[in-house]
């Protein structure tokens, strides 16, 4: 997010929310603090194993999700200095295929935006419109350092934890920094909770972006598909060129629904072979709302 240029008034937030530019020593948001007892011990599968496996279902699940249609809503509100909302962005869009079998987006809805004291930014859009929570791939996998953290329960699912940076950040991409849990039966991601990658921090024209956390759903099956975003937290904004420094606290969620599969022929492959369909697992619940 951005600031818009125009003339802003300071305001004075009590830091409630995780800073969204503290990224260097990385702490689950707190609404993980649901989650089971963090069980330290090694695992019993080797850590590399472990991610090798879930990156490998990454890449299938990315490809499969290529086939899908869905529906997207998009909230992101800003608070006043007395925590009220008084600014929003509202978006409800199908990403769907033409006549043609193109990728494309239709909007069903957006109303005027009313946001005051930030602007949605082009690395804003990239983030909703390319879904960046499933970044870890066999293809990307070795752009990150990841460290195992331990065994910890998520609802009903049994689940190995790690920590991700990227090793290097290269212009123009966008990484994943934080943590995740992956399902310790079936070696996949289930939650991801952290930052987007990197954010512009230059004086008077910053870019800064909440921490986030993403619950994904087993789809038809077989598919770990999100289905619910929320991110929250304080954007610091120094100011620049004339512009006040200003704290302002924002709130995004990102809701995934209806999705369907476009392609019949759509099969997920892994290990060279077809993954069994079989019984679909307990979803992740997202939070209610």
């Amino acid at each position: 997010m951005r600031i818009p240029r125009i003339v802003i008034t300071a305001m004075l937030l009590a830091p409630l929310m995780l800073a969204a530019q503290d990224k260097d020593s990385f702490t689950p948001m707190a609404m993980d603090s649901g989650f089971g007892k963090m069980d330290v011990g090694e695992p019993k599968v080797k850590p590399e194993e472990i991610i090798k496996q879930f990156a490998a279902k990454e890449s299938q699940f990315k490809k499969a999700l290529d086939n899908y249609t869905y529906r997207r809503t998009v909230k992101l509100q800003e608070y006043d200095d007395d925590d009220k909302v008084d600014g929003e962005y509202f978006e409800v869009s199908d990403v769907i295929f033409d006549s043609t079998g193109r990728r494309t987006e239709r909007v069903v809805m957006a109303p005027t935006v009313s946001l005051k004291r930030i602007a949605m930014s082009p690395s804003d859009l990239q983030d909703i419109q390319q879904n960046l929570s499933m970044l870890l791939t066999t293809e990307e996998i070795q752009n990150y350092e990841i460290k195992y953290v331990g065994r910890q329960q998520v609802d009903e699912i049994e689940c190995y934890v790690f920590d991700v940076a990227p090793k290097l950040i290269e212009k123009k991409k966008r990484y994943l920094k934080g943590r995740i849990w992956v399902d310790t039966e079936a070696l996949q991601i289930v939650v991801t909770n952290g930052w987007i990658v990197p954010d512009d921090t230059k004086k008077g024209q910053e870019d800064l972006h909440p921490p986030f956390m993403t619950w994904r759903q087993q789809i038809d099956g077989h598919y770990w598909f999100p289905v619910y975003t929320i991110g929250e937290g304080v954007l610091h904004f120094a100011g620049g060129h004339g512009y006040m420094a200003q704290d302002v606290h924002i709130k995004q969620t990102i809701k995934y629904s209806d999705y369907k599969q476009f392609h019949a022929d759509v099969t997920l492959i892994y290990n060279g072979q077809e993954m069994d369909k079989g019984q679909p697992q307990q979803p992740t619940e997202a939070p209610k709302k």
